[in-house]
């Protein structure tokens, strides 16, 4: 059953996920577009937290968790994000629904392996600023996905170790269109970008424990800089626009845009936290993202300068008792979490910070501990200072995590 459901669900992703669109914020005009939270639901329902890693759930974004696998794990999730944008004169309401990830993950020992695919950076705006002679809109499209390959090991009872290879690909559509009131033709320059690169991720991860009932966990994760290859193409066409508002080309031009690279930064990140096996933990951890290192010659548009990003976040979960057969609530497992960070973008000399308060819960299914989890998450970005946008939102999100056993001798079908 579940692998009918693995290429069902896989179909789908693959039909969709070149599709979406994946966010409504300006702020993805700079750069390669927002950086998508990369994790779990249930990593995102405790504000993102990843140090926990146990045997029935898959770890996205530390590959040394993925050795304390016991089952074959299958997860996927999509969210819903709504979002009020608010500037000093004005605000307007925007939503964006993605499919999140898609991954696998499989037990062999002390070796264990998973794979998948996810969104790596989201582009979709669409912008108007006014002089007394002149309208510039822009607008833009596309952003990057991620396929990932992991392995981990188990180098000991209380040490694991693990990489992740990714290949990151997607393409950038930006248009930039200028009509001024006392000249007859506008301007429109149109820029596609493809992107490549590859990339990979170092884990590590220590359990050990400090008292009879007490826990401790402590992991790190590390990724170099990486370079992405650019090809695509830059058109400049002078234009005339109608009064239905057609927009006519009279003149086009064309420039084709190779051998040019952008240095994706190096992230690494720490944490450690202290729980019950099975029963509740608490953890906080750090992410220093080097964004002042980014170069982006053909993708940069306006003023903007990049600088390093630091992220914090702390979380847990409780769970009442796990192996309760007379209670079902009392198997749920009730997450949440705080996240407070920057996005690696200065505008107009303004940090563009962003925080967030999540909760959700793990709701049982089936057997072999597979289970639903849903969550939400209240929270904010940027500032209406100077001009700039706030951004007020409210994610909804919800995965699948379903395991099974492969790889069984039976010995009476």
């Amino acid at each position: 059953m579940l692998k009918r459901i693995v290429f069902a669900v896989i179909i789908l992703f693959t039909g969709l996920s070149i599709a979406q669109n994946g966010t409504t914020s300006p702020y993805s005009f700079f750069g390669a577009g927002e950086l998508k939270f990369k994790g779990t639901a249930e990593n995102r329902a405790m504000g993102g937290m990843s140090i926990f890693s146990d045997s029935i759930h898959l770890n996205l974004q530390n590959p040394a968790g993925l050795a304390n696998l016991r089952l074959v794990n299958f997860t996927a999730a999509g969210s819903y994000k709504y979002v009020n944008q608010q500037t000093e004169a004005e605000s307007q309401n925007a939503t964006a629904t993605t499919l999140d990830y898609l991954a696998i993950g499989i037990p062999m020992g002390k070796f264990s392996a998973s794979f998948g695919v996810l969104p790596l950076t989201a582009v979709g705006y669409k912008l108007e600023s006014e002089t007394d002679s002149s309208i510039t809109q822009y607008t833009g499209t596309g952003g990057l996905n991620k396929v990932f390959l992991s392995f981990a090991y188990k180098v000991t009872p209380k040490f694991n170790l693990g990489v992740e290879a990714n290949y990151n690909f997607g393409n950038i559509e930006r248009k930039t269109l200028i009509s001024q009131d006392d000249i007859q033709f506008g301007t429109r320059e149109f820029v596609k970008t493809d992107l490549l690169g590859f990339n990979f991720t170092f884990g590590a991860e220590y359990k050990t424990m400090v008292s009879e009932g007490l826990e401790l966990t402590a992991s790190t994760n590390y990724s170099p800089a990486t370079k992405f290859t650019i090809k695509g193409y830059r058109e400049i066409a002078s234009i005339l626009i109608s009064p239905s508002g057609a927009i006519i080309p009279v003149d086009i031009r064309e420039e084709n845009l190779e051998n040019v690279e952008i240095t994706f930064p190096s992230q690494i990140t720490v944490g450690a936290g202290i729980g019950s096996p099975k029963r509740w933990f608490i953890g906080a951890q750090y992410t220093n993202f080097k964004n002042s290192n980014f170069n982006d010659p053909e993708l940069n548009f306006g003023t903007v300068q990049f600088i390093d990003a630091h992220k914090y976040r702390i979380g847990g979960f409780f769970i009442p008792r796990y192996n309760s057969f007379t209670s079902y609530w009392e198997r749920v497992v009730y997450r949440a979490g705080f996240r407070y960070e920057g996005n690696g973008v200065n505008v107009k000399g303004e940090d563009i910070n962003e925080y967030g308060i999540s909760f959700g819960v793990g709701l049982p299914i089936g057997k072999l501990f597979s289970n639903i989890n849903v969550g939400f998450e209240l929270g904010s970005r940027g500032t209406t200072a100077k001009g700039l946008v706030k951004e007020n939102f409210f994610n909804t999100f919800i995965s699948l995590s379903l395991n099974d056993r492969w790889f069984e001798k039976r010995y009476i079908d």
